[in-house]
């Protein structure tokens, strides 16, 4: 049930590379993950058996999204919020669970039986009670409108469970076992009942006292943050999201406001901004450092104590233990990664064996890469050409792939990787720290510029910065008033 779902930067590397480098090794889990559903049959006869199902998806929505985010202010605000929504919706089903899932990527999901998960991205890019009321209240939309029987009914689903045990917890011989026996699956919901969703969600938030027009913003954002995201300007989400069977946002932001205007004028409900963002103030932002961190072009993992840096011109994003990225022009992908050698297996003999399915590797050559052994070669697909290197520290394998299309070489990027590979002191692995939603005050002279200037993050801040705030390009800041910024 993935309606908010920002399409990770991963997801571009999926776009360009070759379908034979995902099912081998790419597999971006933040990108690839399916819309969340739930086939049922009959609603109520089968509570008890979908609460164990859901019990179980549960385990693996925490495995998959980094565990459950910790953050009492943020969770007392939503359970208000959902006891208010509840109370206010048709067909109520009884209570339901928040869970905040500890990952970096806009995303918002149900269950049928009343769980529903947010992510502490999704819950950065609020602005207001009403804006993330907005977002709970399309998830319980979903959950009373009974769309995930409805879509397990079209038995569309099947085939994605197993893929997303495959490419999301890595484990693709328990597929064919969860596609046969579980009550769960993942699939996308259909456009008419996404926009079913947001006029459901729209009557109730005013009907719980919340702004109407929360959505409209919210969904706003949600679009400027996909365009980012994407490393440029406009695009929306609907091209990117590959998966994704969403009304575009421009569609749905004009929707959810002809709603809203239908309720009353806008001023009317609760929007209480200033009591969201106290309770958001220091939740985390980006990426999990016990997982890697990525700061502009460089990768730091302090547990591993390694970093690198990607080639000019490329992004780079931290997935579940990978990091993948695309350069601009997206004609090459970078994927980093680390294995397990085998008992008796030598570093030659394994990137020799190839780990990527249909592509045929050179001569292997060893080297030294910061002081470890390494083993590089090329590779070539049908129209693709790679540059694989691994480095062996003990018997953990750092594995690097460089995939270029066409003609473009790789090894020039390639070379800049392995050339700033290095191991970090302890004092380095110690400084990398997480990054934080803090809020700042603006003061008299204050611009988006002179309060993006005190962002941490390397990545286009000022854009950044008006994108959490909800401002338009050339808005002017409210002396007095606070404001999101990025910092360490």
């Amino acid at each position: 049930m993935q309606r908010y779902r920002q399409p990770a930067r991963g997801r571009l590397v999926a776009m360009a590379l070759p379908a034979l480098l995902l099912a081998a090794c790419f597999g971006d889990q933040n990108s690839l993950l399916p819309p969340l559903d739930q086939p049922g049959g009959e609603a109520a006869p089968r509570v008890a058996s979908l609460q164990r199902g859901t019990d179980r998806e549960h385990l693996r929505l925490l495995q998959a999204f980094g565990g459950e985010y910790r953050a009492g202010n943020v969770r007392a605000v939503l359970d208000e919020i959902v006891t208010r929504l509840a109370k206010a919706s048709d067909g109520q089903i009884g209570n339901y669970e928040i869970t905040i899932l500890n990952s970096p990527i806009v995303n918002a999901f149900a269950l049928p039986t009343g769980r529903l998960y947010v992510t502490r991205g999704l819950l950065a890019l609020a602005n207001d009670t009403s804006e993330i009321a907005s977002v709970m209240a399309h998830e319980i939309a979903h959950v009373t409108a009974r769309h995930a029987t409805e879509r397990a009914e079209m038995e569309l689903e099947s085939a994605l469970v197993s893929q997303v045990v495959a490419q999301v917890l890595n484990d693709p011989t328990t597929g064919a076992a969860v596609q046969a026996s579980s009550k769960l699956s993942l699939a996308k919901f259909s456009r008419q009942q996404e926009l079913l969703a947001d006029q459901i969600s729209v009557r109730n938030i005013a009907k719980a006292g919340y702004d109407p027009y929360g959505a409209g913003r919210f969904l706003g954002s949600l679009g400027r943050n996909t365009a980012f995201r994407a490393g440029r300007q406009g695009g929306g989400d609907k091209k990117l999201d590959i998966l994704s069977s969403h009304p575009s946002t421009p569609e749905r932001v004009a929707a959810v406001t002809s709603g809203a205007r239908q309720i009353g004028a806008p001023g009317i409900g609760e929007r209480e901004a200033g009591r969201w963002l106290t309770a958001i103030d220091g939740i985390a932002f980006g990426d999990d450092p016990s997982g890697g961190v990525v700061r502009g072009r460089r990768y730091l993992n302090s547990a591993l104590r390694i970093a690198f840096t990607a080639p000019e011109g490329f992004e780079l994003e931290a997935a579940r233990e990978m990091v993948v990225g695309v350069s601009g022009d997206g004609a090459q992908a970078l994927r980093f990664d680390s294995v397990a050698l085998k008992s008796g297996q030598t570093l030659e003999s394994y990137v020799g064996s190839g780990w990527i399915d249909g592509v045929t590797t050179g001569e292997v050559e060893s080297v030294t890469i910061g002081g470890l052994p390494a083993a590089v070669t090329t590779g070539k697909g049908t129209d693709w050409r790679f540059r694989l290197a691994a480095i062996q520290a003990g018997q953990r394998v750092y594995r690097f792939i460089l995939a270029a299309k066409g003609e473009t070489d790789p090894e020039r990027g390639m070379r800049a990787v392995l050339d700033g590979f290095r191991n970090l002191t302890p004092a380095e692995a110690q400084s990398v720290k997480p990054m934080q939603i803090r809020l700042v005050s603006a003061a008299e002279g204050d611009t988006p510029t002179t309060l993006a200037e005190r962002m941490a993050t390397h990545d286009r801040p000022q854009e950044l910065f008006l994108i959490l705030n909800g401002l338009e390009r050339g808005s002017r800041l409210t002396p007095g008033q606070r404001y999101k910024i990025v910092t360490e």
